[in-house]
């Protein structure tokens, strides 16, 4: 169930900034009445709310991006938790920073974040975490990296579905080298996401 609430004058013409909330629950066994209800409560004007699994890709938030479009400048985004704003810590941060950036501010009902309470200070804050992230995914190539030259020098397996023909890795890391996305790849070769990442990493690991 998607959709969205309304409450006061969200819709009227207004310069006034805004506070723009966004619910949701990852099964159908769960309702986001109660983060909707906090929400309002916290003085939100509009309220999006779905449900929708913790692994969807963001173009399937149907309402999180409407949400993000209808933000403009020296609103604010009002969640009950960080988590409810992307699937990674890494995409919660990254989400954080290009909010920031669009002079969007960003509060959770758990206290946790108030990036206008923040005030001069929230550009720092914003930027800390998102030198964090960056961290985390470096830390995460490297073991990747460092895991799969270890099996190579030990003969052992790299597990995985069987090994793509060399004229299909060719073809991946040819688009990869284009520029094309990991889905575009996908969708020009039928190659699963998994595989095209391990080719592009064992691609790494021979160069290294």
């Amino acid at each position: 169930m998607i959709g969205c609430y309304s409450f006061g004058n969200a819709v009227s013409e207004t310069v006034a900034p805004r506070s723009i909330g966004y619910a949701r629950v990852s099964t159908a066994h769960q309702d986001t009445d109660a983060q909707v209800a906090a929400l309002k409560e916290a003085g939100c004007d509009l309220v999006f709310h779905e449900v929708v699994s913790t692994r969807a890709k963001e173009s399937d938030r149907q309402e999180l991006q409407q949400a993000l479009r209808f933000l403009i400048e020296g609103d604010e985004l009002v969640v009950a938790k960080l988590d409810r704003l992307g699937r990674t810590q890494v995409e919660v941060i990254n989400r954080l920073h290009s909010l920031q950036e669009s002079g969007i501010y960003v509060r959770t009902l758990d206290g946790l974040i108030n990036t206008r309470a923040l005030g001069k200070m929230a550009p720092l804050v914003v930027g800390l975490l998102t030198g964090l992230a960056e961290v985390e995914r470096e830390l995460i190539k490297e073991r990747t990296v460092e895991s799969i030259a270890h099996r190579k020098r030990t003969g052992g397996s790299l597990g995985g579905r069987p090994k793509t023909s060399q004229a299909r890795a060719d073809l991946v890391l040819s688009l990869r080298a284009s520029g094309d996305s990991y889905r575009v790849i996908r969708e020009k070769t039928g190659i699963g996401l998994a595989t095209i990442r391990r080719i592009l990493v064992e691609s790494e690991v021979a160069v290294v």
